[in-house]
């Protein structure tokens, strides 16, 4: 099988216009990953989203950000599903395409994470 390499302005472009889409629905906004993260990605953020849905089938990708945690480079992205409530959280390796993380976040969470996030970005 062969493993796709993406080009880092390929990657940076492709992030940038996923961030611009949620930013015009409403969506908050997350900052763009480093250029030096994105360069280490092996995987890009299209085939991260095809293997975080292939989790949650009939979802729809609301947010999906690069990011580091715990010394590891991650896709983290918030689906929802087609059928309940809340959001399913999928987290992939940005190197290996591997699933290594997945939870549900009632909307009560939800709403909460994004109080958290709006104090933060105001301060």
């Amino acid at each position: 099988m062969k493993t796709d390499r993406v080009r880092p302005a390929t990657l940076g472009l492709t992030l940038i216009l996923l961030g611009a889409c949620h930013a015009r629905a409403g969506e908050s906004k997350s900052p763009p990953p480093s250029s030096a993260a994105a360069a280490r990605a092996t995987i890009d953020s299209a085939t991260a989203s095809r293997i975080a849905l292939a989790r949650v089938p009939g979802g729809r990708v609301q947010s999906a950000e690069l990011e580091e945690e715990g010394g590891r480079l991650l896709y983290s992205l918030d689906i929802r599903p087609a059928r309940g409530t809340g959001i399913e959280e999928v987290q992939v390796d940005a190197h290996s395409g591997a699933v290594i993380g997945q939870s549900h976040e009632n909307p009560a969470q939800e709403a909460d994470e994004s109080r958290q996030e709006q104090d933060t970005a105001t301060h």
